[in-house]
């Protein structure tokens, strides 16, 4: 059984391979309407359930057309709509739901339900975001560098703002590709030390935006007020500082670029000269998901690495 739950659960191998089938199916359908089935149909007759318990617009999207390009189908879910949402236990969802479908996506908060999830269910389960972590986006985030003619062993990232779940999966990933990432984050904001270990010494914690950009390749940052926090304006007040701007960006090496998850705030952790400008690459990172997506699946049925 494949779940990925974190970019370990692949490991450097399996990320790899999931690198390299992504970027040749992405060229393969060159040109192709966006509902084309891919030539091989490599999951056809299977079907994806996505259990959502967040607001969902690139995941959803991304998952949906990525099982339907693979030749499968999928089933929406709302956690709010199921007897989930009205104290049906995690464990018992996972063995009610593998008797129907092939794999199952979950969007979370808690990274246990996933981990429950996937200790209970008898098909692959996938992590489509939780409070820990975020495997999948940054699979999008590492082909968009690719696609951007980078190598990443060696590639220094910068991230500024939030140490959050993206960040997370930025710095398994560094440990496991062999990057370097510099965090600047504001006190009470920084990974914990456990989140620095994944990355096996390619990983800083600085204090300041401009140290942590300085000669960097890729500039990253996420929204700074995630579902469902409190406390917004104190936290926004202590992110200030580590905004990207022009200013900032122009310590980064010369053809450096600008990575961001999505949804941004503009004005807040960037600015939009920033985020719309030359430099950003937020487009086709959000499309990556898709591509980033079908090889995640293909992964988690064995049919790669």
């Amino acid at each position: 059984m494949r779940h990925f739950l974190n970019l370990s659960d692949a490991g450097a191998d399996g990320v790899a391979a999931i690198l390299a089938d992504a970027l040749d199916r992405k060229a393969a359908r060159s040109g192709w309407t966006k509902g084309r089935v891919d030539a091989d149909a490599p999951l056809a007759g299977h079907v994806l359930a996505m259990i959502f318990e967040k607001n969902s617009t690139r995941t959803r999207v991304s998952f949906d057309m990525a099982v339907r390009q693979l030749g499968g189908q999928s089933i929406v879910m709302d956690a709010g709509q199921m007897q989930l949402g009205r104290g049906e236990t995690i464990a018992d969802t996972a063995r009610v739901v593998s008797g129907y479908v092939d794999a199952i996506m979950i969007r979370t908060g808690d990274h246990a339900k996933v981990e429950e999830m996937a200790a209970h269910a008898s098909v692959p389960v996938i992590n489509g975001l939780t409070d820990a972590s975020h495997p999948c986006q940054i699979i999008a985030d590492l082909l968009t560098i690719l696609d951007a003619g980078k190598a990443l062993p060696g590639l220094k990232v910068a991230w500024l703002g939030d140490g959050n779940n993206v960040l997370a999966s930025i710095i398994e990933a560094a440990g496991l590709m062999h990057f370097d990432v510099v965090a600047a984050c504001p006190q009470g904001f920084q990974p914990s030390e456990s989140e620095v270990a994944l990355g096996k010494g390619r990983v800083r914690v600085v204090g300041t935006a401009r140290e942590a950009v300085e000669g960097a390749d890729i500039v990253a940052t996420d929204t700074w007020i995630s579902m469902g926090q409190a406390h917004a304006e104190t936290k926004l007040a202590a992110m200030m500082p580590f905004q990207v701007d022009a200013a900032l960006m122009a310590n980064a090496k010369p053809d450096a670029k600008f990575l961001h998850c999505l949804p941004a705030h503009r004005g807040e952790e960037v600015t939009a000269d920033v985020i719309d400008g030359p430099k950003s690459l937020i487009w086709p990172e959000a499309e990556n998901r898709l591509h980033g997506q079908k090889a995640i699946l293909r992964w988690c049925f064995g049919q790669i690495g």
